[in-house]
């Protein structure tokens, strides 16, 4: 109870503090109406608008009309797009005083502020709507952000994981209570842990709890994400799961059943692993982070990348954009567009599109967010560069705008910074894109 007290108090001195951020970018009252002028809109969904401007009122874009005025903000010379979706961080990870990992743990009020930061950080990022995929202190935060206490995406959240543990992880029916337990406490979602480790580890769950697990959600309204790995992706999808986290080892065929079923693939192509080798001494402590763990990750880059680009070959499979994002990672959300395009090969579009309507849809908010529309939230972000010339791009976000409401507006570098590539693998990659 005293730190609850404690978490209240430090919050709600973040929350003043957001409010005069807010007041100094510039950010609109609630129904005032704004126009927004851009040479290059990329709407979400794969196409591209020129010389055109978007009316917002309120929270939400209510018109798409090049001869709107007065124009409010002139976003000209920038690609215009909507606001960035990931679909699996761990914003409440960070690092304590003494600059090691403690996750999501820390009760002190030096880990109450870190997560108010991490979500401030994602938003400047532009990424306005994240998915938080495991742990009770995910929701303070996601209440305090939608009640306007602070500045940070939209968060959705797991609460707590289904940890499986083989017949430990219970019977059918217990796992149901715990799904509903989940809901009762205010979860958006269910995360499932259907194998062990950071690689294609074993199944840790039988398919029956598996399929216990994924139908009670989706009773509860609820949908259902799974960290799996080899045997696990096929088990995943035959039980009715909505979407299963990176995948590594899973075969072409398993791949293909997810595209049958509609299950959604949320792969990750290089900021995980960049950000825990460029962080080593501070996530180092057995018997999860070890010293061989470390030496394995330098290979594991190129394979969850060659497995990014595999599961891109699969028709109709639907491959969401997600991070994994832990501390060292929050703000740095970006990069794994880099990894996919860079690393893996995949169309710039393609990955633009992953992390809006496709993102969105996986969310089951496609109605929301997501897309640049007449009538969806305007969440709203521009580049200095384009991403679909340059995918590095995406570093040099400007503007923010969430639900009509601007967090962040720099101005136009005519002459964009050129900034180094980031992580241990930056030159191979800088090596690569020189190459194409």
């Amino acid at each position: 109870m005293r730190f609850g007290k404690i978490v209240l108090c430090i919050w709600g001195f973040l929350a003043f503090c957001a409010s005069a951020e807010s007041d100094d970018s510039g950010a609109s009252p609630s129904g005032k109406r704004i126009v927004i002028a851009a040479s290059t809109v990329l709407d979400g969904r794969g196409g591209v608008l020129h010389n055109t401007r978007l009316v917002i009122e309120g929270s939400r874009i209510v018109a798409i009309d090049p001869k709107a005025s007065p124009v409010d903000y002139d976003l000209r010379g920038l690609t215009v797009l909507p606001g960035w979706i990931d679909a699996h961080v761990h914003i409440t990870w960070s690092f304590g005083a003494d600059g090691k990992n403690i996750g999501q743990g820390g009760t002190t009020p030096d880990a109450v502020y870190a997560p108010a930061s991490n979500a401030w950080l994602t938003l400047m990022a532009g990424f306005t709507t994240i998915q938080s995929v495991g742990s009770p202190a995910d929701l303070p935060l996601r209440d305090a952000i939608a009640k306007g206490l602070l500045s940070g995406p939209r968060i959705l959240t797991a609460v707590e994981p289904l940890m499986g543990r083989g017949e430990k992880t219970g019977t059918p029916e217990e796992i149901r209570a715990f799904v509903r337990k989940q809901k009762e406490a205010g979860a958006d979602l269910i995360k499932i842990y259907a194998s062990g480790g950071m690689t294609a580890g074993p199944m840790t769950m039988s398919q029956e709890q598996l399929n216990a697990a994924c139908d009670e959600a989706k009773k509860q309204g609820l949908r259902s994400l799974v960290h799996a790995f080899r045997d696990a992706v096929r088990a995943a999808s035959l039980a009715g799961c909505t979407e299963v986290e990176h995948g590594l080892g899973a075969s072409d065929d398993d791949l293909r059943l997810l595209a049958e079923r509609g299950t959604y693939l949320d792969p990750q192509a290089g900021l995980l692993l960049d950000t825990y080798l460029e962080n080593k001494d501070k996530y180092l402590a057995p018997p999860y982070y070890t010293e061989d763990g470390f030496v394995a990750m330098k290979g594991l880059i190129p394979a969850h990348q060659d497995f990014v680009r595999r599961a891109a070959a699969i028709p109709r499979l639907k491959i969401v954009y997600g991070t994994d994002a832990v501390a060292g990672a929050h703000g740095h959300n970006a990069e794994d567009f880099i990894h996919r395009v860079l690393g893996s090969g995949l169309d710039p579009m393609t990955v633009m599109v992953s992390a809006n309507a496709l993102g969105a849809e996986a969310l089951g908010m496609a109605d929301q967010i997501g897309s640049i529309a007449p009538g969806l939230q305007a969440d709203i972000i521009a580049l200095d560069g384009d991403p679909l010339k340059d995918i590095q791009a995406v570093r040099q976000v400007v503007f923010v705008m969430k639900g009509g409401v601007v967090y962040k507006h720099q101005a136009l570098k005519r002459t964009p910074e050129v900034i180094p590539a980031k992580g241990p693998f930056a030159s191979r990659l800088l090596d690569q894109d020189q190459s194409q």
